[in-house]
């Protein structure tokens, strides 16, 4: 109970709870992603399972609408699954491939960035040429480019089965760049302080001291940019599955479906791309909005 009010009375619970903007971006994050995690239990139907799917259920509209079926609250797409239910299975795989991307840069970047910053010299001048280059392409280009080479190499056979590996590592290969220039910067700025050269000075391992010392100080603000970046990676790869180039149509994300819904906008079923997009939008903006509040709330400047 003692812990439980200290957390209730400190100073980050104490933002969040005066911050209407942040509460209801949580709410509206964690509503999603139960929703994901829980899909096979929450869903009305499994729409991957074939001998539940009917294609006389084929183009339903919403439950409200004029010859809508209660049974599919959200209507049904062009083989008779369930929208709702095919967006909380999508919503898994946009959120799996958004959250392993991040953690991927995240751990490319943090330990190119770390290691520049400590080294100098050659070292760091050989890693930021290479983020430099790449920083001249856009990230979805050296995405597709990633993806496109992989595949090239791979079996057809093999292309599906591996295609969610592949789609992680394009995303996170494109996105280490901005966390290794913070991180550089900010080992830069840490390793010049007293508390470092006195460990030096006692002899302990310079691996030692970045891993221990260095570190936990630099991680505040890679913990906003990987928030943001989250957001960032499942617009990606709902980019990239719209392209056709994402996972495949057997286990669609938000981004394949919203690609399958975007051709029949025009004939009437508006329903099959409205509500996967609306969907990856409250997604990406709720996550948005939360790292923006996690880095006014941890901007000691801003208290």
């Amino acid at each position: 109970m003692r812990f439980a009010r200290r957390l209730w009375d400190a100073d980050l619970t104490y933002n969040f709870r005066n911050s209407p903007v942040a509460v209801v971006s949580a709410i509206v994050t964690l509503a999603l992603i139960l929703g994901a995690v829980f899909a096979p239990w929450v869903a009305p139907h499994n729409p991957f399972d074939l001998s539940t799917v009917s294609l006389l259920d084929a183009f339903d509209p919403p439950a409200w609408a004029d010859g809508g079926n209660p049974d599919f609250p959200l209507g049904t797409d062009e083989q008779g699954r369930d929208v709702l239910s095919a967006i909380l299975f999508g919503a898994r795989i946009s959120l799996g491939v958004g959250l392993f991307s991040t953690l991927l840069a995240v751990l490319l970047g943090v330990s190119a960035g770390l290691v520049a910053g400590w080294r100098g010299g050659v070292v760091d001048a050989v890693i930021m040429r290479i983020a430099d280059v790449q920083l001249s392409f856009p990230s979805i280009l050296v995405a597709l480019l990633i993806d496109g080479i992989v595949r090239s190499t791979l079996p057809h056979d093999e292309q599906d089965r591996i295609a969610m590996f592949v789609l992680v590592g394009s995303i996170g290969l494109s996105g280490w760049v901005q966390f290794a220039r913070l991180v550089r910067g900010s080992t830069m700025v840490e390793r010049n302080k007293e508390y470092v050269q006195a460990a030096r000075v006692i002899g302990v391992h310079p691996i030692r001291i970045m891993l221990s010392h260095v570190l936990p100080n630099v991680l505040t603000p890679v913990l906003v940019v990987a928030t943001i970046y989250f957001a960032a990676a499942i617009i990606t790869e709902a980019t990239l599955s719209f392209l056709g180039v994402g996972v495949p149509p057997t286990e669609p994300s938000l981004g394949t479906l919203i690609r399958v819904g975007n051709g029949y906008l025009f004939s009437g079923e508006w329903w099959i791309t409205l509500f996967p997009a609306v969907t990856l939008a409250a997604l990406v903006l709720s996550v948005n909005l939360l790292g923006d509040w996690v880095r006014d709330a941890l901007n000691p400047k801003l208290r």
